[in-house]
């Protein structure tokens, strides 16, 4: 702690960080277990990665409108086998005195250097790791041989760098961030519940969207509906069948919700039967087969233990079907291997492992209590998070083709239960269902809000988000704001006005 004290005070000797002086000085910062690679301070507009981000279009993306900062990237070796790489991004000019930091996707092993810009463009210091190995979102072969990654992907890359943040932070500004956020969705949201459960002291604030935090569980659902539409040869439903059947689900669902928009507002109310799509002749794209009716009558169902027939993980919702064929149909002979990594590198440690056998009873008792689990992110107990004044803002697109929302649902009962109820609950913890949301983003719904001005106001002014407006952007324009509301309210239609503004709706428990 004394090398430590030594090497802050000596390096904020070295110039005012308020002008970006001094960027380059953090090179000599000294920090356990770390390494500073690079200190360099960046233009406006002029950052750019050293290779392009996997998951984002080309291009100049969101960093040609990028504030002049202090980039600063960093190599952290907690343990043998374990290397963790980050970078830390600090404002030049107008730091907001605070910290953010963002979370990955799937096994994404890179720095999510577009989900750094935003935070750093509202003048957060903010900061992204690459979980601890480098590889793609879909890519779990990191893990086999190497338990140190996996410990790493699983919880602590996360944490190291959440500490040596705010120590690079501290250095740099001389002070401490006044808070500490977390943003993050699909992985990101299982990493800030992670967070929440296991390092209560590290965040005043986490937003966790659409969460994969029972990772063992998910996993085994989402090979379960790889198995339902490959266990006949007519079972698999090709993509060019899902408008139909979505456009099926919205005729039998939409309007029970008071308004026909396009979005289910509570797909758990829709009784839709997928016999009503039946072929009455020949298969055609706009009609099912009875083996496709049975695939998808499996895919809204619930995964179950064969033997004890106990719930394991909820099934996919009706208004889902339009994205199935980004997880579920383009592939006809194996499943993403987003679906089957943890089985084949971690819990079997066999590449040329078959998803075919996996067996929801021994194989699943296995999963959850090994190795695999270090990635479950399920207590409930967050009562040292909430003690500190913590809050948590969780959301979930009800559209989810990939992560069942009634996962987030399972989740936030969970924790109710175990706090007292849900109305103890509500000065610590919001979740926010979206209508017609996609995973994290997407689908026909209003699927951009503003979650962190929502956790700020909450964190720093003690008021709780009794809505949050999102929008629907269209050909580049807004064509609908609606509000949404803390869960199990829903937004209800006044009865009066356009179904496309806010102040039609009105935030109500069913």
């Amino acid at each position: 702690m004394r090398q430590l004290m030594f090497s802050i005070a000596a390096l904020l000797a070295a110039g005012s960080a308020s002008a970006g002086v001094g960027c380059e000085s953090l090179a000599r910062l000294t920090l356990p277990h770390t390494t500073i690679t690079l200190a360099q301070s960046v233009a406006p507009g002029a950052f750019a990665p050293a290779k392009p981000f996997s998951l984002a279009p080309p291009g100049p993306g969101p960093y040609k409108d990028l504030p002049a900062f202090c980039r600063v990237a960093v190599e952290s070796r907690p343990t043998e086998g374990s290397l963790i790489k980050f970078e830390v991004w600090l404002p030049f000019g107008g730091w907001n005195g605070k910290f953010l930091a963002v979370g990955n996707g799937g096994y994404s092993g890179e720095i999510w250097y577009p989900a750094m810009s935003e935070p750093l463009s509202r003048g957060y210091a903010t900061a992204s790791t690459d979980t601890g190995h480098e590889g793609g979102v879909d890519d779990a072969s990191f893990a086999l041989g190497h338990p140190e990654k996996w410990i790493d992907f699983a919880y602590r890359a996360a944490h190291e760098m959440t500490v040596t943040a705010k120590a690079i932070v501290h250095a740099y500004y001389s002070a401490d961030a006044k808070r500490a956020y977390w943003s993050g969705c699909s992985t990101g949201g299982r990493q800030g519940l992670m967070e929440a459960q296991r390092y209560p002291a590290d965040f005043d604030g986490i937003i966790a969207g659409a969460p994969a935090n029972y990772m063992t569980r998910l996993s085994a659902q989402s090979v379960w509906m790889a198995q339902a539409l490959h266990e006949k040869p007519g079972s698999f439903i090709p993509a060019t069948k899902l408008p139909a059947l979505h456009a099926a689900v919205l005729k039998a669902c939409d309007a029970g919700d008071g308004v026909a928009d396009g979005v289910l507002e509570d797909p758990t109310r829709c009784s839709f039967d997928p016999q009503s799509l039946a072929c009455a002749g020949a298969d055609a794209p706009t009609c099912l087969t009875a083996d496709q009716v049975e695939a998808v009558r499996k895919i809204f169902s619930p995964l179950r233990n064969p033997r004890t027939q106990e719930i394991l993980y909820p099934g996919l919702l009706p208004g889902s079907e339009a994205g199935w064929g980004a997880g579920v149909g383009p592939v006809k002979l194996q499943p993403s291997p987003l679906i089957s990594g943890i089985f084949r590198y971690v819990l079997f440690k066999d590449p040329n492992w078959d998803y075919k056998s996996l067996n929801f009873d021994e194989d699943m008792t296995r999963a959850d209590h090994g190795e695999a689990a270090l990635t479950n992110a399920i207590s409930p107990d967050l009562k040292a998070f909430f003690a500190r004044g913590g809050k948590l803002i969780q959301y979930h697109g009800w559209a989810d083709p990939g992560i069942s929302p009634l996962n987030s649902i399972n989740y936030y009962q969970s924790v109710a239960k175990a706090s007292g109820g849900a109305g103890a609950l509500a000065d610590e913890y919001r979740l926010f269902m979206v209508p017609g949301m996609d995973h994290c983003r997407g689908g026909d719904g209003t699927d951009h809000f503003d979650a962190i001005t929502a956790l700020e106001q909450w964190v720093e002014q003690k008021k709780a988000p009794d809505q949050i407006l999102a929008s629907r952007t269209r050909n580049g324009k807004v064509d609908r704001t609606r509000p949404l509301c803390p869960y199990p309210k829903l937004a209800a239609y006044k009865g009066a006005g356009s179904t496309d503004e806010p102040a039609s709706f009105v935030c109500r428990t069913p």
